[in-house]
């Protein structure tokens, strides 16, 4: 019995190959190939094990797509303004530019840029910007497995029975959390990570276990390091960098 048909953009983006956005504008110019014949349909099903290639055209156009790391300072929201407050990508300026990539920032890096995996405006350090669909869905997929990295600093008592709920353990929402890596690093700060982002998760473990987060700063998404990235500052992606 064959396996029921699923439309060609979902595969594509459930592959990893890009996003279903992205998968639906290669479809309508007839970049994407199905076991060798071009598909061209918006809406088209195939069979789930069908080989999709996409053509020189859209993998040059993949490539072309940019991701951006800021080190994000308290006080800006990640993602949608919430008045007072400015959105962090405001600070992606050419002034604001870190580093001497050959790569300068253009009016067509902002088409379609989205942050992938948000800090709450009382946190700071390592945001992503990312035009790729690819990038973004490793990093906030249900299915990711890309570490996020995080030091914490806290007040509060946290005996060893606690430390290990924080580890595995802990719920929010309702829901089990995935196991984490947590770890003191000195007398006041914690290094937590994380393979999972829900609302505020950090601050929410520590409220748990009694204590309180008077600082929090993400370090690392994946492969990628905050590293001398000074804050509010940002730089593009390297052809040469991964997440994984």
């Amino acid at each position: 019995m064959s396996e029921e048909k699923v439309r060609l953009s979902k595969l594509m983006a459930e592959r990893g190959i890009c996003s279903r956005r992205e998968a639906d504008e290669y479809i309508s110019k007839g970049l994407v190939l199905v076991d060798g014949i071009k598909i061209d349909q918006l809406g088209t099903k195939v069979d789930p094990n069908v080989k999709i290639t996409l053509e020189a055209q859209a993998l040059k156009q993949q490539k072309r797509l940019a991701t951006i790391i800021l080190n994000k300072p308290i006080g800006y929201v990640s993602a949608q303004p919430e008045p007072p407050y400015q959105p962090a990508v405001k600070l992606i300026t050419p002034e604001n530019q870190f580093g001497d990539s050959k790569q300068r920032l253009r009016p067509e890096h902002f088409q379609g840029l989205a942050v992938a995996g948000r800090l709450d405006i009382d946190s700071q350090g390592l945001l992503l910007f990312t035009q790729d669909g690819r990038i973004a869905k490793k990093i906030i997929g249900e299915e990711s497995k890309i570490e996020k990295e995080y030091i914490v600093r806290v007040e509060g008592k946290l005996p060893a029975d606690k430390l290990k709920l924080l580890n595995h353990g802990l719920s929010l929402d309702g829901k089990p959390l995935k196991p984490a890596k947590v770890e003191w690093i000195n007398e006041d700060q914690l290094r937590f990570i994380l393979r999972e982002g829900k609302k505020r998760q950090i601050r929410r473990m520590c409220e748990a276990v009694g204590l309180k987060v008077t600082g929090l700063k993400r370090v690392r998404v994946g492969n990628l390091r905050l590293g001398k990235l000074p804050e509010g500052k940002w730089r593009f992606l390297e052809d040469d960098e991964s997440l994984d």
